[in-house]
């Protein structure tokens, strides 16, 4: 058949344009996505990560102490703990930027290593098989309590925490190390992390009352800024103290049905907002921060700035850390071999580092603008968590690859908040797990799940789990941007239901895609776009929304 070539050239300059205009199609939609609007609010999730993601992360020009000078020998059979801690006892005298420097080979640790100053890097020579590797042969429950974790070994007691299974003849009391805890391990000495018991509360610095804000914005107003600094680094907090009908709990849940667990209002002391932000300016009464309000902030939350103690420029990378094969007893029972617990750091980072049979390779509480990036996970062991984020705010989990079982490969905890998983993938029964307490507008970004589907082509890929006092599983504003399911033996014409959460008020999910045909069901009040379809033109809302506010 003959063309004529008018409409060749018609065609041809249709071909030509089609990328160009589904590109400004797509974009258009996506524009609209993330309208704020009265169906759905998106937030800036990108204040996360290291200086708010707006620097890479540091190779600065340091005194390198190296491990080797104080008796550390790769490779040998004798334990390097004594020889560890000397030069890490080194590296705490030596003021300015410090590296401590790990040998190539094996080393052998049975003593927590303690970092407890800032401008800080703990360093291997690499996390592939020429590299360093911490074996650590020992679970934390052989050796000494530490110090920081009494209120949580009595708060343990005094409420008989305890794993209840009586199809499996377990009961058992829970274990300090199920969710804390690890063989490295930063920490501001003689600093509550997590509140567990009101008579343990500490003697708060409040530097002064705020009165009011608006949510997206960076200004608040405050009764006086006389105790304020620019570049001092606070913690905003709000509270309940109206009890169960409060006015925070209804603006967190965005006047959702669903009932709150007791936890969140028999405290009133205990602020159910918190988020650590650098002071960037004021005048009188008007305070800048460097990150955006999660909500408005009212008279009746009785909002305060306080000091908040933490390191910073601290750094953990190149390095490898293993623990043997070991029986799995129960859940929230785990000997304790848990590889890295992240506290009171900010402006921080752990790059490179694989870790193979943890109970929990890297647990987070109270750190802030932190890049946690390059993470492996491996091993035989089903683990508790993998990289867990709770009780922190704006960090970054960037290409974490989990290889191993784990009852929560990626969670966001009790008072997590505007935290994102970035380009992370899990291989081995995944779970998006929200688990409870408050946690809310945190991020899936760009993630993949390899699935294997329930016998009724369903797969319960959106996790809540926690304690029934903190329930919902997470307030609202929570984000799915782009998520690549792929299906073990599937065909586009096989449909799966993905599901698993009822208690998720006002979710958004967007762009979920794979090899398989997909229906959503997320309950309540979510909004969902582009099921079936990938978001290619913004593949990570993270990073269009960082190039955004820096303009690049």
């Amino acid at each position: 058949m003959n063309i004529p070539n008018n409409i060749v050239k018609i065609l041809v300059l249709f071909v030509s344009l089609a990328p160009s205009l589904l590109w400004s199609q797509t974009k258009e939609d996506i524009q609209k996505i993330l309208l704020k609007n009265n169906e759905t609010y998106i937030p800036d999730f990108s204040y996360a990560g290291y200086h708010n993601g707006e620097k890479p992360l540091p190779t600065p020009k340091s005194t390198i102490v190296y491990a080797t000078d104080f008796g550390v020998i790769a490779n040998d059979p004798i334990d390097d703990s004594k020889a560890l801690l000397k030069a890490l006892e080194k590296a705490k005298t030596i003021p300015g930027n410090v590296v401590l420097e790990l040998p190539a080979g094996r080393i052998i640790l049975s003593s927590i290593l303690y970092i407890e100053r800032s401008n800080f890097i703990l360093r291997g020579a690499g996390s592939d098989e020429k590299g360093t590797e911490i074996f650590c042969p020992r679970p934390m429950m052989y050796l000494k309590d530490p110090e920081s974790l009494t209120e949580l070994r009595e708060y343990l007691v005094t409420f008989d925490k305890r794993q209840r299974e009586k199809e499996n003849n377990i009961d058992l009391p829970f274990s300090q190390y199920a969710w804390s805890g690890g063989m490295i391990w930063t920490q501001v000495p003689g600093e509550r992390v997590k509140s567990y018991l009101e008579k343990y509360d500490p003697e708060i610095n409040v530097l002064t009352k705020v009165i009011s804000g608006k949510r997206g914005e960076t200004t608040i107003t405050v009764t006086d800024t006389k105790n304020l600094k620019v570049g001092d680094v606070v913690e905003l907090e709000l509270f309940n103290k109206e009890g169960q009908n409060g006015e925070i709990i209804t603006a967190l849940y965005n006047n959702s049905d669903l009932k709150p667990g007791s936890h969140h209002w028999q405290f009133p002391t205990l602020p159910l907002v918190r988020q650590q932000a650098e002071i960037v300016k004021f005048t009188k009464n008007i305070v800048t921060i460097k990150d955006p309000l999660m909500i408005d902030i009212k008279p009746v939350y009785e909002a305060q700035l306080v000091e908040w103690k933490h390191l910073a420029e601290v750094g953990i990378e190149n390095l490898k850390i293993t623990f043997p094969d070991a029986p799995r007893v129960a859940h929230h029972v785990e000997p304790g071999y848990n590889a890295i617990f992240l506290t009171r750091i900010f402006n921080s980072w752990v790059n490179n580092v694989v870790i193979h049979n943890a109970d929990s390779g890297i647990l987070t509480e109270e750190i802030a603008n932190t890049t946690v990036q390059n993470i492996t996970t491996t091993g035989n062991n089903l683990a508790h968590y993998t990289v867990a984020l709770g009780g922190v705010h704006n960090v970054l989990i960037k290409n974490l690859k989990v290889y191993n079982d784990a009852v929560h490969p990626m969670s966001f905890n009790t008072f997590s908040t505007k935290n994102v998983y970035q380009y992370c993938t899990v291989f081995k029964n995944p779970i998006l797990d929200q688990h409870s307490g408050l946690n809310h507008q945190n991020l899936f970004d760009a993630t993949t799940v390899y699935i294997k589907p329930k016998a009724d082509n369903s797969y319960p890929i959106f996790g809540g789990g926690g304690a029934d006092y903190w329930k919902p599983s997470h307030a609202a504003f929570s984000t799915f941007w782009n998520l690549n399911v792929q299906v073990e033996n599937a065909s586009k014409s096989l449909s799966i239901l993905l599901n698993g959460l009822k208690d998720g008020p006002f979710a958004t999910v967007v762009g979920v895609h794979g090899n398989a045909t997909f229906e959503v069901s997320y309950e309540p009040n979510s909004y969902k776009q582009l099921i079936n379809q990938k978001p290619a033109t913004i593949p990570s809302l993270y990073d269009y929304q960082l190039k955004k506010r820096l303009k690049l």
